[in-house]
């Protein structure tokens, strides 16, 4: 499986925004967005580049590819199968980028960020319906529970995780348990729950030309 490992800091920075690639950090005052908040390279600072309507539609492309950490070909795979599908093309390709096994078990506070989550299923830390599931682009469905493997409950990034976030509720789409670690997927995210700063109908734009 193909894993980007250069600067996750110069994503968020080429971006504009901060993607939360690094979990508690992107909310420190060591997060590179809140120094250096231009583009990375030499000239990042003083760059001023005129953005077409391809510019835009293509950067919000690849800001959703990032923050969810998808490679490029397998992001055009779920366009298209969101195009296939019913609905809103943009709506349900969010959707089925929420419903990751990686993503929701972020989104449940077991991993700080989405590489975590992704390296903790690939370790086969987690259970879907009772069963091991090592494939973070698993896609789960209603009714679906994901549960911490009863011999990893006590692993320190998933308790740590746990402790940053209390307090924290979880989507609406999600039901968790911090005392049984687990949760339940309760419902298809709607579109005014995915809080993903993502302009979709950019990327609807982008892939229809």
């Amino acid at each position: 499986m193909a894993v980007y490992h250069d600067a996750k800091c110069r994503l968020c920075r080429r971006a504009g925004m901060k993607l939360f690639l690094k979990g508690t950090r992107c909310s420190s005052d060591k997060c590179a967005m809140e120094r250096r908040a231009y583009a990375p390279g030499e000239h990042g600072k003083s760059r001023r580049v005129k953005e077409t309507n391809y510019g835009t539609q293509l950067r919000e492309k690849q800001k959703a590819r990032r923050m969810y950490g998808v490679l490029e070909r397998q992001f055009r795979n779920y366009f298209e199968k969101a195009s296939r599908a019913k609905g809103v093309t943009g709506e349900v390709l969010l959707q089925m980028l929420e419903r990751r096994l990686d993503n929701v078990v972020y989104r449940l506070g077991f991993a700080a960020n989405r590489a975590q989550a992704r390296q903790l299923v690939r370790h086969r830390h987690f259970h879907v319906n009772g069963r091991k599931v090592d494939v973070p682009s698993f896609l789960l469905r209603v009714g679906d529970t994901i549960q911490v493997r009863d011999k990893s409950r006590k692993l320190i990034v998933i308790q740590g995780s746990l402790d940053s976030r209390k307090g924290q509720s979880s989507p609406e789409w999600l039901e968790v348990s911090a005392e049984t670690m687990s949760g339940r997927v309760l419902n298809i995210p709607a579109r005014d729950s995915i809080t993903s700063p993502i302009n979709e109908q950019l990327i609807v734009e982008l892939y229809s030309k």
